[in-house]
């Protein structure tokens, strides 16, 4: 876990979420993305045509390049997204 605290109180409290079948920890108050970035992963998609690996880009949900499958919902965009403890998020 990071040193850093997102509550106001100082004190961390963790969350687990399972990426592509792997379990990934991360803090409560993180988006998925930055979940994902804490655990070393940049890229969690690739472009249609030319393959290309995505991640994320803008971080405030304008671009579309951080798409991941959230508990069977497709098209959620991980960097708006609280990771909540138990989530099943998928690349896409």
């Amino acid at each position: 876990m990071s040193e850093r605290a997102v509550r106001g109180d100082g004190v961390e409290k963790p969350v687990r979420i399972t990426v592509d079948g792997e379990p990934v920890e991360g803090i409560a108050g993180q988006s998925i993305a930055g979940v994902l970035l804490g655990s070393g992963r940049v890229a969690w998609r690739e472009t249609a045509v030319a393959g290309r690996p995505r991640g994320l880009f803008c971080g405030i949900g304008v671009c579309f390049d951080c798409l991941v499958t959230v508990d069977g919902v497709p098209d959620v965009r991980a960097c708006q997204r609280r990771a909540c403890d138990g989530d099943e998020v998928s690349s896409q």
